[in-house]
């Protein structure tokens, strides 16, 4: 039996671990072979020596990230226990880039080590798939690289835009004028923008077409020359939308297109653009291709939940089929 005590010097006990302790017992949860007990600022450890050293080692990378941002989230801790690729991120202070301020002050940051690839691989790619699941941030980190470009004079315009399919749903059978048949499906594009833009700049800049956003079959036939443009939902667009689309890039564009392959609306998933290009795509120069997972996940703690348990299902599927 082996025991270690470990000091959080100037930090709070109660910010640190949470109401009632409630990050405290999330911790003993993955530590189920230890004994862990906190008495004020001192946390002692007891148990076998190998399960103490790998406690050790992720308890202070815990405090290393609440002394840099200052907060410590109960959704985002086994992230930061079992996620080694985001402790070294952690580390090197690669999280602590600020793409844009959002609206009420707060800075809009990578979060995830697939985010951070999103920011990292837009220095270098001109085109750029973000595929996984919901919740992971793919749009809205997008839209703060696209957002952060506009501002910093790098593009001119910004392009929003994704497939007017969902759920079985076809425009024409939805009530209202064209832009109120259009707008629910591009309603999570505006609330992001709202997140980083005082409400009157993206008034303007929507009035004067600096930011754009429309249905995928409004591209055909345009060049988009110095823009900044991403295709939501890219899983929705079909094979010939999404060649369409790609062809539309212009001199000094960036494309970003996100989507998820497990919520694919078309009537056959063989029809998915996003599938293709992923295959057909990758290995080109100055292509990205990122696959977001769970572990992406930044929304309710319980999403993360629903999504591994669709995946579990998908897996029984498959494998029963052989």
């Amino acid at each position: 039996m082996t025991e270690i005590v470990i000091f959080l010097e100037d930090i709070d006990p109660v910010d640190f671990f949470g109401t009632s302790n409630s990050l405290l017992d999330k911790i003993r949860g993955f530590f189920p072979k230890l004994k862990i007990l906190s008495r004020g600022n001192e946390i002692k450890c007891m148990g076998e020596e190998s399960e103490i050293t790998i406690f050790a080692e992720k308890f202070n990378g815990l405090i290393e990230y609440y002394r840099k941002f200052n907060r410590l989230e109960e959704e985002d801790l086994e992230r930061y226990l079992f996620d080694a690729d985001h402790m070294k991120s952690v580390s090197n202070g690669e999280f602590e880039q600020i793409l844009v301020f959002g609206t009420s002050g707060k800075p809009v940051r990578a979060r995830t080590v697939n985010q951070l690839a999103l920011v990292n691989d837009y220095k270098t790619n001109d085109l750029i798939i973000a595929e996984g699941p919901a919740g992971t941030g793919k749009t809205y980190t997008s839209i703060a690289l696209a957002v952060r470009a506009l501002k910093e004079r790098e593009v001119k315009k910004i392009i929003l835009t994704r497939p007017a399919v969902e759920a079985g749903e076809r425009l024409g059978f939805l009530p209202g004028d064209m832009k109120e048949k259009l707008d629910p499906y591009l309603q999570p594009l505006y609330d992001a923008l709202h997140d980083m833009l005082p409400f009157k700049k993206l008034e303007t800049w929507l009035e004067d077409g600096t930011i754009q956003i429309a249905p995928l079959a409004f591209m055909r036939g345009r060049t988009l020359e110095n823009a900044f443009v991403i295709l939501d939902e890219a899983q929705n667009a079909t094979i010939s939308q999404l060649k369409m689309f790609l062809t539309r890039m212009g001199v000094n564009s960036k494309f970003i297109m996100t989507g998820d392959s497990t919520q694919i609306d078309l009537p056959k998933r063989g029809e998915s653009g996003l599938l293709q290009a992923m295959r057909i795509l990758s290995g080109i120069d100055s292509v990205s291709i990122i696959k977001f997972d769970e572990r992406d996940i930044v929304r309710h703690k319980l999403v993360k939940r629903i999504v591994r348990a669709y995946e579990d299902e998908e897996n029984t599927r498959q494998e029963e089929k052989h």
